[in-house]
């Protein structure tokens, strides 16, 4: 491919990586403001603007693993060209525009992953894998939900003691306030690791062209240009993930919107301090399940979780295939 060709290519398939992004705020942000809506403590409306801002700022607060993990961590960067990269996009944005349609609350980050495989070993076979990095991703696929359920149980308990000698009302009326915390660190939680996926995918991209000097790093104009795609899809909103995450699955207190917000909050600090791409989704919704249980077994519509589980176990492959199907139908124009 010749030099007027490739930069051409290389900025549009940067469009589509930033496409993703704005699909991804608009189809997994819903999260962060799901629990609020849902307790009423906040209008849809305002809430993704309170979300948006703070995924925007995410990257004040965080280093880059992830985008080191999904960069280099998922499948070889060294095997990694621009058909690769377009295949595992698109990928990921059609499982991403399938859900969004539906409704159903899937994982943009394991869509993506499962792009970046079904490219990668298009190409070059299961050689490709990088193992220890997928390994720790679909082991978070199990692991994410289950801590957020854990802590988001704990928290509901410890906060039940604190306030046993208080009024309903009292409780309710401090925890509408305190949601407001809880939901922004919850969005910057999901800023922090979700909009890192795209910069480690754009990275590695210019990598691949020869146009990072240094080695692989992200550079400072796609840290901003991801966060703001993020933002910007964000405050679009998904309603009908909103409705899903914040009342289909449980009804919500606030005292059990700021545990959910806060144990999904602190599941993702910890991953994305380990370099760890999550599911903000599995994040949330094992939160949601967990203060649910807490009240009791039968407040969680479990028929509704289990349908949101085996999207979650389809996700990986169903996006691989359509990735792989796309890298090859580009190879017939190429």
């Amino acid at each position: 491919m010749d030099a007027a060709l490739a930069l051409p290519l290389l900025v549009g398939l940067i469009a589509v990586a930033l496409l993703f992004d704005f699909l991804n705020g608009l189809h997994d942000a819903a999260n962060s403001i799901a629990t609020i809506v849902s307790t009423r403590v906040l209008r849809p409306h305002y809430a993704v603007a309170w979300a948006a801002f703070f995924n925007m700022i995410a990257f004040l607060f965080f280093g880059l693993h992830v985008a080191q993990t999904v960069g280099t961590g998922i499948v070889d960067a060294s095997i990694v060209d621009a058909r690769v990269i377009f295949g595992a996009l698109s990928g990921a944005i059609a499982w991403n525009v399938i859900t969004w349609a539906l409704g159903i609350p899937s994982s943009s980050s394991h869509a993506l992953v499962g792009g970046l495989v079904g490219a990668g070993t298009s190409k070059a076979g299961l050689g490709a894998i990088v193992w220890s990095g997928l390994g720790q991703t679909t082991a978070a696929i199990v692991l994410s939900p289950l801590v957020g359920m854990l802590l988001a149980l704990l928290l509901v308990l410890v906060v039940s003691w604190l306030f046993v000698r208080a009024t309903p009302f009292a409780v309710d009326r401090s925890f509408r306030w305190l949601q407001f915390v809880s939901a922004s660190l919850y969005s910057l939680g999901h800023g922090g690791n979700d909009a890192q996926k795209t910069m480690g995918i754009i990275a590695v991209l210019l990598f691949s062209q020869g146009r990072l000097e240094g080695g692989f790093h992200v550079p400072l104009w796609v840290v901003l240009s991801c966060q703001a795609a993020m933002a910007m899809g964000t405050l679009l909103g998904g309603w009908r993930i909103v409705h899903t995450m914040g009342s289909k699955i449980t009804r919500l207190t606030p005292v059990q919107g700021f545990c959910a917000e806060t144990g999904g909050a602190i599941t993702l600090f910890m991953a994305t301090h380990l370099g760890i791409p999550v599911s903000t989704t599995h994040t949330i919704t094992g939160a949601i399940v967990g203060v649910g249980a807490a009240r009791r077994a039968s407040a969680v519509r479990w028929g509704v979780a289990s349908n949101i589980v085996v999207a979650w176990i389809v996700t990986l492959p169903a996006a691989a295939a359509i990735a792989a199907l796309a890298y090859f139908v580009a190879g017939l124009f190429g």
